[in-house]
């Protein structure tokens, strides 16, 4: 989650649908394990993250950082490669800047990178969507949050899926995602 900061997000175009569909998918990421980690670009200038996306999450890994791509952060990229992760669910904001920056590096690196269409967002959504675009013409791949999580739960018939529909897998406020 890239840089999703109290101070950015009142500009941003569909920002406050972002951080809502973000926060519903990191909660569910709690529940299953996965691994999240958010990034914040010069905190002291743009803020800390939202307090609306924090108070979803039970546990996160908080990444400062100055580049624009978190990629280019030793300290970051040094502990994803220990991970042993290969799949990123990117999402945030500005999606032209640093989301897109990082996830060109993701991919550079080797990464599969799954581009959060209905939780990255710009000052102005047609930034995002050239974003995405690009992204995806270099390798990323256009998701939601709802096609994440029922990949991640995978089955119907499992506690995990249980505790989730209880949790999770709630109405949200819809917001259209367009693909042109």
């Amino acid at each position: 989650m890239v840089d999703f900061q109290a101070g950015l997000l009142p500009v941003i175009d569909g920002g406050l649908q972002a951080i809502e569909e973000a926060s519903w998918l990191g909660g569910l990421a709690n529940l299953l394990g996965v691994p999240v980690w958010l990034t914040e670009q010069s905190p002291q200038k743009l803020g800390g993250s939202a307090a609306s996306l924090l108070e979803r999450l039970d546990d996160y890994q908080l990444w400062q950082k100055v580049h624009f791509s978190v990629m280019e952060e030793s300290n970051f990229r040094d502990a994803l490669a220990a991970s042993g992760k290969t799949q990123i669910v990117l999402c945030g904001t500005e999606a032209h800047i640093c989301v897109m920056q990082t996830g060109l590096g993701l991919l550079e690196a080797g990464y599969e990178v799954l581009w959060l269409t209905d939780a990255t967002a710009s000052r102005r959504c047609a930034e995002a969507e050239l974003a995405r675009k690009r992204a995806c013409a270099n390798g990323a791949q256009a998701v939601t949050a709802d096609m994440v999580a029922y990949e991640w739960l995978y089955r119907c018939d499992t506690p995990e899926f249980k505790q989730a529909h209880q949790q999770f897998l709630k109405p949200r406020s819809a917001r259209p995602v367009h693909f042109n």
